[in-house]
């Protein structure tokens, strides 16, 4: 337990210093839960790496003294959050509220959902490198930005994108010129989606998907095919997967939008993290279904209307664009 408790804060402090740059004139607030054995560690990680920090356990107070708490913080300090699943104020997720005042953010969540045995894979996905971070998510957006042609490919299979892409999102820990500072960590991830969503056509292999808990699963590769943006399973699809398909149906389309690229190495195909909001950070590639996205709004698609945006996880191959292979033998080449 010690060593998981130095080796989260070692990574803890990496965040902090290079990701989000937190300056010593400058306070930190963390905010945990101890209902889970991960958030002990991660907290304890933290007192660690912030031993100037305040810390405030989110159960023993009330949503009035939490929030007297932030709101005794200036622009610029920050509000780490430590959470088994998902801290509120009333109806009001706490990082939206960090951000309306300015704080830089670091937000753990859903830590209830790692059995033991993935608690050092979770805390060394924490590992910041700038290094490579930067440079390879920068030059992934040029690359993405400019293409008029993506190929995905997996054994035996083509997922084609044209038309060109959406402007690229970055979460590399750079948040130069952005508003908000901070997210959900780990990092690591360059996302997309095509302008016009009927030019995704073609096949995938997927070996990864979350169920109704929100759990990934890892899955022996089976077929989807997509046509004009709309994906059907395929036969050999896990009886799960096709009831996930058959919920989104009843309410809208599956639609293939986000494409992103996790860059984060520590997870992966044989390195799994169950909680979906890190493991969409694995090294390769995920794919978003249903029509809900947060950040591209499309004709008759409004950014708050869908319902559904379920990732998925593709056992790629090789990634080309305008012919040029920038993923291949499980790394990026840009």
């Amino acid at each position: 337990m010690k060593s998981l408790i130095n080796l989260a804060a070692q990574n803890l402090l990496a965040n902090i210093r290079d990701a989000i740059c937190l300056q010593p004139t400058e306070h930190a607030l963390v905010i945990f839960d101890t209902e889970a054995p991960l958030t002990k560690i991660i907290t304890d990680g933290y007192r660690a790496a912030l031993p100037g920090a305040d810390f405030l356990e989110f159960r023993t107070e009330t949503p009035e003294e939490i929030l007297a708490r932030i709101n005794s913080l200036t622009a610029g300090d920050a509000v780490i959050l430590v959470q088994s699943t998902n801290f509120r104020l009333n109806e009001f997720r706490l990082r939206i509220e960090m951000f309306k005042r300015g704080l830089k953010t670091i937000e753990h969540l859903h830590l209830s959902r790692l059995p033991e045995e993935q608690f050092e894979r979770y805390i060394r996905a924490l590992e910041y490198d700038p290094p490579y971070y930067r440079p390879l998510g920068h030059a992934l957006k040029n690359k993405l930005d400019a293409a008029n042609e993506i190929i995905v490919e997996c054994a035996g299979t083509r997922l084609t994108y044209t038309g060109g892409m959406e402007p690229t999102k970055l979460n590399i820990g750079d948040y130069t010129g952005m508003k908000n500072v901070g997210g959900s960590f780990p990092i690591g991830e360059v996302f997309t989606e095509a302008k016009d969503l009927t030019q995704v056509n073609g096949a995938a292999l997927v070996f990864g998907f979350a169920g109704d808990d929100h759990r990934v699963r890892i899955v022996t590769p089976f077929r989807v095919e997509i046509t004009k943006g709309i994906l059907e399973a395929g036969s050999d699809a896990p009886p799960e997967f096709t009831h996930i398909i058959d919920l989104i149906k009843a309410d809208e389309e599956v639609l293939v939008r986000e494409l992103g690229l996790g860059l984060n190495p520590a997870m992966g195909k044989h390195a799994l993290v169950s909680d979906i909001t890190a493991f969409e950070r694995q090294k390769g590639v995920h794919l978003s279904l249903g029509e809900k996205h947060a950040i591209y709004a499309k004709p008759g698609l409004h950014r708050r209307k869908g319902r559904y945006h379920i990732d998925i996880f593709v056992d790629v191959e090789k990634i080309l664009v305008d012919g040029q292979i920038i993923f291949l033998n499980e790394s990026f080449h840009v």
